[in-house]
């Protein structure tokens, strides 16, 4: 079971994570039993049925998105994931970053919101300022090693999903008072 870092801890992922391969469709991928992770497109096409496993089975239920898909596509959404997750495609993209401020600030999302695919340490605090609060780092990295660099700053200059602007203006202030 791989490893993730949620909340600043690093546990196992219970979570599958579905991908419609070739020659399969959102409306034919197979559902294994368990928390699943669908792709936005499965979400679409089989909505009703994702819903009713989790009320029957009481199977969590997360949706990821791609780099190319906008958090407007699931805005009505939001309040029946346990988990949604945006994926980065390659370290340079970064188009999860405005997808995960909307997400929070624009949706109001208040489940767990994970950055999936090429995830890397140099990017966890970044990623943690915009909201995403679970990292899934690339196969090749350490989970541990990584978990560490959340705390690479002890400030921050400008206002964020993690911290409002009031609270950032407090703490400037008795920086100054001081």
């Amino acid at each position: 079971m791989p490893n993730i870092i949620k909340n600043g801890v690093v546990s196992d992922d219970a979570w599958k994570l579905i991908t419609v391969s070739a020659g399969d469709s959102p409306e034919t991928v197979k559902l294994p039993v368990g928390p699943l992770l669908v792709p936005a497109s499965v979400w679409r096409a089989r909505r009703a049925e994702l819903i009713n496993r989790e009320y029957e089975h009481g199977w969590r239920l997360g949706v990821w998105l791609t780099a190319e898909e906008g958090p407007e596509s699931i805005a009505t959404d939001v309040d029946d994931l346990t988990v949604i997750a945006v994926e980065f495609s390659r370290f340079a993209d970064g188009r999860g970053y405005s997808t995960a401020r909307l997400l929070r600030t624009r949706y109001g999302y208040k489940g767990e919101l994970r950055a999936i695919g090429d995830v890397l340490r140099d990017q966890l605090f970044y990623l943690q300022r915009v909201g995403f609060d679970a990292f899934a780092l690339r196969a090749d990295k350490s989970a541990e090693d990584a978990r560490v660099s959340l705390a690479d700053f002890s400030a921050a200059y400008q206002s964020a999903a993690d911290l409002s602007l009031s609270l950032q203006r407090r703490a400037a202030t008795t920086r100054l008072a001081a």
